[in-house]
């Protein structure tokens, strides 16, 4: 089998948990916090780590504090990346969680979001097949590095995981990554605030319009949506007792990736991914356990 390709991110996710979001001039409580090791690619990464599926962490970890954390927090887990230690600071996110379990990020950008063009040379393209990329990284001024790279392959398949930020990322950027004919994961909100229509097909004709490939539309506890341009279908939910909903997405993504990676059809990929984003919800933070993931019997 060859490797996915996991672009992106390995941070400290510094989570805190309150009541609400405060207002303006308003003091809250904080009612916990804890670091952990996440950020948007490393939380796709573990879940096709947990299907045992081989991958490439192309996660850049710099210097200060929290580059120490990632960085010794990757070696327990045995996790080597191939990029070079960059010599600037690492940043991190701070994750807001309500007694909802709704989350809020705050994040301060470090060396982990800036790709330089020369660590791609120590990929061998032949090892690759498929690619996971995130919103964050594309944005930030070096993501044309990023785009380069993925240009001079297109035998890759590519996974789009734009979040939020695909509102505020450049047009002209935003058509060059449409051009590699990725697969797009998004929620309903992303996709709605993106091209401006409610309905979900019609929402997903429109980027469908652009890629040429497959859409797939996370709904929460309704499941999740896909549009290959010819079919539709929304793949049910499963009933979750909602903690928090951090790493929700990445999860899905990432066992979206794997299952496509062993062979699963497209209903069959979404609906193990279901299982595994309800079980994060119903999880502190954005990873599963071991023990937790073996729990879920999808191997």
């Amino acid at each position: 089998m060859k490797k996915v390709l996991v672009i992106g991110s390995a941070v400290v996710d510094v989570v805190i948990h309150l009541p609400h979001l405060p207002e303006k001039s308003e003091d809250v409580h904080v009612t916990s916090q804890k670091m952990s090791l996440g950020g948007c690619a490393y939380n796709a990464s573990d879940t096709i780590r947990h299907f045992k599926v081989p991958y490439i962490p192309f996660f850049p970890v710099g210097t200060g504090a929290y580059g120490d954390f990632v960085r010794n927090a990757l070696a327990e887990r045995g996790i080597v990346s191939p990029v070079p230690k960059p010599e600037t600071e690492n940043g991190c996110c701070y994750c807001f969680v309500e007694d909802d379990g709704e989350r809020t990020f705050a994040c301060y950008h470090g060396a982990e979001y800036r790709f330089q063009k020369e660590w791609f040379d120590a990929l061998d393209a032949s090892e690759i097949n498929s690619v996971y990329i995130c919103g964050l990284e594309i944005e930030e001024e070096t993501g044309t590095n990023i785009l380069s790279y993925l240009e001079e392959h297109p035998e890759f398949t590519v996974f789009f995981a734009p979040g939020p930020r695909i509102t505020l990322l450049d047009p002209k950027r935003l058509e060059r990554v449409f051009a590699l004919h990725p697969i797009l994961h998004l929620n309903q909100q992303e996709i709605t605030s993106y091209t401006g229509k409610e309905e979900l097909k019609a929402a997903a004709e429109e980027i469908h319009r652009f890629t040429q490939n497959t859409v797939i539309v996370t709904l929460g506890a309704d499941g999740c949506y896909y549009y290959d341009g010819e079919k539709e279908e929304t793949i049910p939910g499963v009933p979750a007792e909602q903690l928090d909903t951090i790493g929700a997405g990445d999860s899905h993504i990432g066992a979206v990736i794997a299952g496509l990676q062993c062979g699963k059809t497209i209903e069959e990929a979404i609906a193990t991914a279901n299982r595994v984003s309800a079980k994060v919800v119903e999880t502190e933070g954005a990873l599963l356990s071991d023990e937790a993931f073996a729990s879920l019997d999808l191997l």
